[in-house]
């Protein structure tokens, strides 16, 4: 499988290994060179992020303590003051971390003890590598926690200690890291949470791996995929541009159906029509004036079985329908969205009680012959797959993965750390996130988004990951405009023009 044009790649653990291998075995790098290069990027790295006082380098006995060692090396070579904690014996040290422990000059590495800590500079933690998974064991577990409780700024060599590479978990104590320079390629488990949150800023280290090396399966989404936004052509038509229905909105939940509405139109679609229940359709035609209302058979205000056929014929004249804002949790409402699932042909977006109406039901989306993208946060996703939401956020790449294959669907999960899975395998991670997204309502824009991406013939993957990274790159706008912490969802409409085209 090779990913999409548009996408960094991110390595996995396996991945790593073979690269690291190819470039050794076949291509006839010395490994010691790659770890020489690996150790001059985190020295530099380290040096940048460093306060006044000794810089601590605390080694494990692995090729992350090589790394280590070669950091301790070279920062001496260049004046600084380094003092090396060793977090286990280092008689098992062999080959590349072994060399260079003999060639570092000045104090041998000392066992590693809390009050070492204290006074650092820096702390460079390379303790586990990219092999690690599970729960760390003693020493290295205090040693963790005792880097996690001193104050100077932690940089971590390729990942940080305690995180798994290949998906980003933590199970149990993981360094929280001011800096990561990870090599070769960016790894999977520094842009996932919880991983994410442990590894400050990533700096990519080049370590000398030949071009033509094994490459990664998953990817970053970078801001090419913004090139595959379609433009409208002169001799076009509001229909060419895109028909969009949003179906959802119930007896107090008129804002969501018309904040997908509006977006929809203004991420490019020409043509918008919302299907809302009868008695609330007033209240949305006073805050749409661009797209078009339809008032469907209603029960006390929700929706019910008896509109779907009604939904079934507007969709033939649309290319994508957005199902679920403010739709609401009524028993009527959830079977009209199982319906409407089954009778559209169009491609279909679903988010908020649309994807509670399939609660526990996920297989039911493989009924389906046209594309699909469902965008849940944790909750919804958890309910999907019926597991509590605190387990989906410890495991949220596999949760995901497993989602897009149950369901046949693309499916994104929101968060600062936005994954798009398809079924199959394939996974885009959104390296852009922005705490102005906090606010009610932005998952509404993002369903009119893809939307209307859906709408103008993009591939479903190509639309969720477009979709996520200009709905950050728009709150990014927004927040320049009126700042963070005051934008609401109607400011991150208004900026889509913005996020759709930033370069």
């Amino acid at each position: 499988m090779t990913p999409m044009p548009w996408l960094d790649p991110l390595f996995d653990a396996a991945e790593m290994r073979a690269a690291d291998a190819w470039a050794i075995g076949r291509e006839g790098v010395p490994s010691l060179e790659l770890m020489e290069r690996a150790g001059e990027g985190l020295a530099r790295v380290t040096a940048a992020a460093a306060r006044p006082g000794p810089v601590r380098v605390v080694v494990g006995k692995g090729n992350n303590g090589g790394d280590g060692l070669v950091v301790a090396r070279l920062l001496r070579q260049d004046g600084h003051e380094v003092d090396v904690l060793a977090g286990g014996p280092l008689d098992e040290l062999r080959g590349d971390p072994l060399a260079n422990l003999e060639r570092l000059p000045g104090s041998p590495p000392e066992p590693f003890t809390p009050e070492r800590l204290e006074g650092s500079g820096a702390v460079v933690d390379a303790l586990l590598g990219t092999g690690f998974q599970g729960v760390p064991r003693e020493p290295l577990a205090s040693a963790i926690a005792a880097v996690n409780r001193q104050e100077a700024p932690v940089v971590a060599c390729d990942m940080p200690s305690g995180v798994d590479a290949s998906t980003g978990e933590v199970e149990g104590e993981a360094v929280r890291a001011a800096a990561t320079a990870t090599f070769h390629g960016a790894k999977v488990g520094l842009y996932v949470n919880p991983g994410k949150e442990h590894a400050g800023r990533v700096e990519v280290v080049e370590i000398g791996i030949p071009r033509g090396a094994p490459g990664a399966h998953n990817g970053l989404i970078s801001e090419r995929v913004l090139d595959l936004y379609p433009r409208r052509e002169r001799s076009g038509s509001k229909f060419v541009s895109g028909v969009v229905v949003v179906v959802g909105g119930s007896l107090g939940l008129t804002g969501a159906p018309t904040m997908t509405a509006r977006s929809a139109a203004r991420a490019g679609a020409g043509y918008v029509q919302v299907a809302v229940p009868g008695p609330v359709q007033p209240a949305v035609d006073l805050r749409l004036l661009e797209q078009m209302s339809r008032g469907l058979p209603d029960a006390n205000g929700f929706h019910t079985p008896a509109g779907v056929e009604v939904v079934q014929e507007m969709a033939e004249r649309a290319a994508a329908v957005a199902l679920g804002p403010g739709l609401g949790r009524d028993e009527g409402a959830q079977e009209f969205a199982r319906g409407v699932a089954r009778a559209a042909e169009v491609p279909l977006l679903v988010d908020a009680d649309g994807l509670n109406a399939h609660a526990g039901r996920l297989e039911l989306f493989r009924e389906r012959r046209a594309p699909t993208v469902l965008t849940p946060h944790e909750g919804e996703l958890g309910r999907l797959l019926d597991r509590p939401s605190d387990e989906i956020a410890r495991h949220r790449l596999a949760s995901v993965r497993e989602a897009a294959e149950r369901s046949g669907a693309v499916v994104l999960l929101k968060g600062d750390d936005t994954i798009v899975a398809a079924p199959g395998g394939e996974v885009a991670v959104n390296r852009a996130g922005s705490p102005a997204l906090a606010t009610a309502g932005t998952g509404d824009v993002l369903s009119g988004l893809i939307a209307a991406l859906l709408a103008k013939r993009l591939d479903a993957f190509a639309a969720a990951c477009l979709g996520a990274l200009a709905h950050a790159l728009a709150a990014d706008v927004a927040a320049a405009r009126v700042g963070a912490d005051h934008v609401i969802a109607g400011d991150v409409i208004d900026a889509l023009p913005h996020g759709l085209t930033l370069r």
